[in-house]
């Protein structure tokens, strides 16, 4: 499928910890009941259809009834996998749909729009500061390029296309509104990507976690970063710098992240939601102080000055850990009312471990992920690892 995703210098890795995760039959097994779950809790195609078509209209408007839009089944793809399928309408007559373009999803949809007036119209589609939709090369509706008689079929040769990674929501989508959102998730859904995170407002949800372990807004304080600083706060490279957060920002981020999380539920996304990695707030260790808590040591930015470096990190043996991992699952599903099943969590981004031991790595995996399956039974940890 066309897609940037080529020149993202990332491998995803998406793998769960069982005892067996060795064994690549379980692994697709695993993964292939995932897609089942996922198939089942999509979007109605009613759904999908009407923000696809929303789409086109943004994106084109005078060619808004010159394209006809379907979802399918994948077995039209002629196998398991998704794709997209371009044909010239059957019934064309002027001033009706001269394209039809169906596909598994909205996405697929949407995809295969790009594939057409890329590829069959010579149009370029890019963001607004690389050139933006270059769609002058577009014929009029009503003299659209017709396809081969056959059709076209494009399958995707992997479930997933994926998106952005751990800093990006601070270094180009801290101060976005709206408006720029919706530009960029149709952006991703032309392009084919179908599993973007989904970071957006989870400070308002670790204030509702914290709250519940005794943790006042005023010790969150100490511990968020400010908005263009939250991806390394969230990393536990750093707490407070460029802080604390008003008030405003929290509701604000959150109502931002529910339209976020809707829009690429109706196009037939896979969002994918934070999960707990162990970095707590300087006050879980007075409230709790036979937890067991490892202050981390300094992260390059901040000079060793105490007020900013050194974050703290929950080991993994500790009970609490599980707990607190559950719990922030749980609040996202209580919050957005559902999940992709699907979740990220880097541990140790530019931080060394406080124990030069593969076995403490593997407790903290283990306890991140358990953290992760107590909280929604068909978690998937993703994990991006740079190449």
């Amino acid at each position: 499928m066309d897609s940037p995703l080529s020149v993202i210098s990332f491998l995803l890795l998406l793998f769960s910890l069982f005892s067996a995760a060795h064994s690549s039959t379980l692994g697709v097994q695993y993964i292939s009941k995932l897609l089942q779950i996922q198939d089942r809790e999509r979007a109605p195609p009613t759904l999908q259809i009407a923000a696809a078509r929303a789409v086109l209209h943004r994106l084109l408007p005078s060619h808004s009834a010159a394209f006809e839009f379907r979802i399918i089944s994948k077995e039209k793809c002629g196998g398991e996998g998704a794709c997209f399928i371009i044909n010239n309408h059957p019934s064309y007559k002027y001033g009706a749909p001269e394209i039809l373009i169906s596909g598994v999803t909205g996405v697929e949809v949407l995809a295969g729009l790009h594939w057409y007036l890329k590829y069959w119209c010579g149009s370029h589609i890019s963001w607004k500061k690389t050139g933006g939709a270059q769609l002058f090369s577009i014929p009029q509706s009503g003299s659209l390029p017709r396809v081969q008689d056959s059709g076209i079929l494009v399958k995707r040769p992997i479930p997933w296309n994926y998106y952005q990674n751990a800093v990006t929501s601070s270094y180009t989508f801290a101060w976005w509104d709206w408006e720029r959102w919706e530009q960029e998730i149709d952006w991703m859904a032309l392009q084919g990507i179908n599993l973007p995170l989904a970071f957006t407002g989870q400070e308002t949800i670790w204030r509702k976690v914290f709250r519940k372990f005794n943790i006042t807004n005023s010790d969150l304080d100490d511990f968020f970063g400010g908005p263009a600083f939250l991806a390394w706060s969230r990393m536990g490279n750093l707490h407070r710098w460029g802080g604390p957060l008003p008030e405003s920002w929290f509701h604000e981020q959150l109502t931002l992240q529910k339209k976020i999380l809707a829009r690429m539920y109706e196009l037939g996304m896979t969002p994918v939601l934070p999960a707990f990695s162990g970095n707590v707030p300087a006050a879980l260790k007075d409230i709790f102080p036979s937890a067991k808590i490892t202050r981390l040591g300094n992260w390059f930015s901040v000079k060793s000055n105490p007020k900013w470096c050194c974050t703290y990190l929950l080991d993994a043996t500790d009970p609490l850990f599980v707990e607190i991992g559950r719990t922030f699952i749980e609040e996202q599903l209580k919050e957005y009312g559902r999940t992709s099943h699907i979740y990220n969590c880097d541990t140790f981004d530019e931080n060394t471990p406080p124990v030069d031991d593969p076995g403490y790595i593997s407790s903290l995996g283990a306890a991140i992920f358990s953290g992760m399956k107590n909280g929604d039974e068909n978690a998937t940890w993703l994990m991006q690892v740079e190449r």
